[in-house]
């Protein structure tokens, strides 16, 4: 484990729970884990309420298609309502329950994995195994339809189907050369986790997540030999597969696919965020459809089942609660971490500053960046990926593009007119920066970014 890992590890986990809640600055912050990210519309009813009742009314989509509320100050009344309606099915194990999920799957295409089911079934097998409530609450299980959308999440365990009769088990976001059957998928992943803490306890550490270990050769080879021994196959990994470091992710809105009559509609939260006329304004397009709403890890909303000649009256009334349908708004791809006041720790309002700049964005176009702002140096919620970092500093905004390890540097010490400006050129993958004449930090130094990220939540 490297020193910085140790040193951070060295303290409890402290992801925070519907129970376990995190004394945030603005009051206590609960995250309610939703496995596969589907809900139905009674759960959104309850979670709405709870947020007006019990919070400060407003609902935060994360970076794992997990909700948060915010201001909570009694965090018992909150588990027992969520509990009412299936959202707390075990009290050991409900910061553990981190299961990310394809949102497309079966929309027009069944897929290779039944992924749904496949989640129910981890998930039944995560909270019915002691030893997995060890794990850290950022743990994260992702299930991929085959398509490698989740999969490039690089979550700590993943199933990747590669055709309809085997299913690629991942280790930190990599092949680790077992291959299953889809009926022995959600059981291998059990598997996997409980042989990740006993790789942990061998090298003597603290550590939380896969790509933490010192190696994770000896967590693979297990994993391998005991998947042969269950009837599955291994192959030689060469070279290596697995999620690209440098695959852009970007959410989706808007018409997603047609089938028979009908649409499925993506739809953004603003930020991340979504207060109650936007929450009841999903859940009315719900019930008029399929019933259920698909949370996406990209801080976006998929309805399913939305009768076709009906669509545009729902993107109508969507889109004049504020929330993004059309995926040339200069909000589209855009979010920010709590910010101040929410985060004792941040420089700056960055969800006021962040509104302001993409208020003042021209339309996005396919390829365009993603843009992430940020309060302080931990980065939290920043997605994987190329993507456009706006991080506050104690003398104004630094700008960069590109990936954790490489950055390009756009703009330093700006004020959010010229940070504006920085970030409309930085979207544009390839654009220079742009050339004012004056002082005003621009410049086109790359930094190798160091950044600590042990502490990123997954808002």
């Amino acid at each position: 484990m490297s020193e910085g890992f140790a040193s951070e590890r060295d303290r409890p986990d402290a992801c925070p729970g519907a129970l376990q809640v995190h004394p945030a600055a603005d009051g206590g912050l609960a995250r309610i884990r939703v496995p596969g990210g589907t809900l139905s519309t009674e759960q959104l009813r309850v979670l709405v309420t709870a947020a007006e009742e019990l919070g400060n009314s407003t609902v935060e989509l994360t970076s794992r298609a997990n909700l948060q509320l915010r201001g909570v100050e009694f965090p018992e009344e909150l588990g027992r309502r969520i509990g009412a309606v299936g959202l707390l099915p075990s009290l050991t194990h409900e910061r553990v329950r981190n299961i990310v999920a394809s949102p497309g799957v079966g929309l027009d295409d069944p897929g290779w994995l039944p992924v749904q089911r496949v989640v129910r079934e981890l998930d039944r097998g995560i909270c019915s195994t002691p030893r997995l409530a060890e794990l850290s609450g950022r743990f994260l299980f992702t299930v991929d339809d085959g398509s490698g959308d989740v999969s490039r999440l690089r979550g700590d365990v993943g199933l990747l189907p590669l055709d309809g009769e085997t299913v690629a088990v991942l280790l930190g976001g990599n092949d680790s050369g077992a291959r299953v059957r889809p009926a022995e998928a959600a059981e291998t992943a059990v598997l996997a986790a409980e042989e990740f803490l006993a790789e942990r306890d061998r090298q003597g550490g603290g550590v939380w997540r896969v790509a933490e270990l010192d190696t994770t050769g000896n967590l693979a080879d297990t994993l391998r030999a005991r998947s042969g021994r269950a009837g599955g196959t291994v192959v030689e990994v060469t070279p290596p597969f697995g999620a690209r470091r440098d695959q852009q992710e970007k959410p989706s809105v808007g018409v997603l696919t047609r089938t028979g009559g009908e649409v499925a509609l993506g739809v953004g939260a603003p930020l991340g965020r979504l207060s109650p006329a936007q929450m009841h304004s999903i859940i009315r397009a719900a019930e008029a459809a399929s019933g259920a709403v698909r949370l996406t890890p990209w801080r976006t909303a998929v309805l399913p089942g939305v009768r076709e000649h009906e669509h545009r009256s729902w993107f109508s009334e969507l889109h004049s609660c504020g929330l993004i349908v059309d995926p040339s708004s200069p909000f589209n791809g855009v979010t920010a971490c709590a910010g101040d006041p929410g985060c004792a720790k941040s420089l700056a309002d960055v969800h006021r500053d962040a509104a302001y700049s993409a208020a003042r964005g021209a339309a996005v176009a396919p390829g365009d960046l993603p843009v992430h702002w940020v309060g302080c140096s931990r980065r939290c919620g920043r997605p994987r990926g190329p993507v456009v970092e706006v991080l506050a500093g104690a003398s104004g905004y630094r700008v960069s593009s590109g990936t954790r390890d490489d950055e390009l540097i756009r703009v330093d010490d700006a004020g959010v007119e010229t940070v504006a400006e920085a970030v409309e050129h930085a979207r544009r993958p390839g654009s220079a920066a742009p050339t004012t004449g004056q002082h005003d930090g621009f410049g086109q130094s790359r930094v190798n970014s160091d950044q600590d990220t042990t502490n990123e939540d997954d808002r």
